[in-house]
């Protein structure tokens, strides 16, 4: 990541290092045509395509995006992103973008084995392609040029530390999209470091209403359960009313963060949130595809890079919430 970030800085260098009073002004343009919508480089307008695995209404992603479209602007990038929850849709959606001879993809491997041929038919047309998010493990193997995310086993075993410096002893794992790799080591990952009990409770993530009548019902039949980890942001108020609606004195944590969630942990109603900041993820997978057009750059040497996992508590909740209300965490 340090890496991308003296890119990004040397172009500021670039401006601001002939005078402070001439720094100044060309810093003032580059904001002034930022803020227009124009880009801060010559080169070709070239398209890239995001295929990821959300389904309808996941306010996750509109973060992610929000990290990508502002790195298209500053790239001059045609920035195209298209999404479905079901793989096969998803691998079909990147065979699209490969239709158009778009000069680069970002995708998400949460089903990897679905989206192996068209990652695959992606390199043979000679298109460069970067993960994010999910496929950590897959990515090199698959042909893409880095992987942007955090390591979901790694994220999995910060939630069992974090769980066992609370004292917690028994917890439920919400896993929202069942075949979805990364939610199935986040929980793998917890279970491995949590000293008490961590049982996985599978609900359906795009109807609400089950999500929290399943919640509900195994913490009114269970009321040893003293921790509840959701692995999305909009869930975990959902599991906050279900929480109160069971009777349960449950702490409720989760993965992610959102606007809600920065209030939920400023308010108390939520323990931790671990942050792996997608906003990052979308802005560095759009700048590190035109660093790779532009200059042939590669981060990570062969190894994901990491934008998490962060265990954010009531003590920074409050530092970050602008940044949350602003839809950039």
């Amino acid at each position: 990541m340090g890496a991308v970030l003296v890119a990004v800085l040397g172009v500021t260098a670039g401006l601001t290092g002939c005078s402070s009073t001439g720094g100044k002004r060309a810093e003032d343009a580059r904001k002034a045509a930022t803020a227009q919508g124009k880009a801060a480089v010559n080169t070709p307008r070239w398209t890239f395509g995001m295929v990821t695995h959300s389904g309808d209404g996941d306010t996750f992603w509109d973060i992610v995006q929000s990290g990508a479209k502002q790195a298209a602007r500053k790239d001059n990038i045609n920035f195209l992103y298209a999404h479905d929850d079901e793989a096969q849709q998803q691998a079909q959606l990147v065979d699209s973008y490969i239709d158009k001879k778009v000069d680069g993809i970002i995708v998400t491997l949460a089903k990897p084995d679905a989206m192996k041929g068209a990652l695959a038919r992606a390199k043979k047309a000679g298109i460069p392609v970067i993960t994010v998010n999910s496929g950590s493990a897959e990515s090199k193997d698959f042909g893409a040029l880095t992987h942007i995310g955090q390591d979901e086993t790694i994220a999995g075993e910060a939630v069992g530390e974090e769980l066992n410096k609370r004292g917690k002893k028994k917890a439920l794992c919400i896993l929202h999209e069942q075949g979805n790799v990364g939610h199935e080591q986040r929980c793998d990952g917890a279970k491995k470091t949590f000293d008490g009990k961590i049982q996985n409770l599978y609900v359906t993530g795009t109807n609400m209403p089950d999500v929290q009548s399943s919640i509900e019902a195994r913490l009114q039949t269970d009321k040893s359960v003293d921790a509840v980890v959701t692995l999305g942001a909009p869930f975990a108020d959902t599991a906050v009313k279900a929480a109160d609606s069971a009777g349960s004195k449950a702490e409720v944590d989760t993965f992610d963060l959102n606007e809600k969630v920065a209030a939920g942990l400023k308010s108390g109603d939520l323990g931790f949130a671990v942050d792996q900041q997608p906003y990052l993820q979308g802005y560095q997978a759009v700048d590190l595809l035109w660093l790779y057009k532009y200059n042939a750059d590669v981060l990570g040497g062969g190894r994901p890079v990491l934008t998490g996992p962060q265990i954010i508590t009531k003590d920074q909740a409050a530092e970050l919430e602008e940044y949350a209300k602003r839809g950039t965490r």
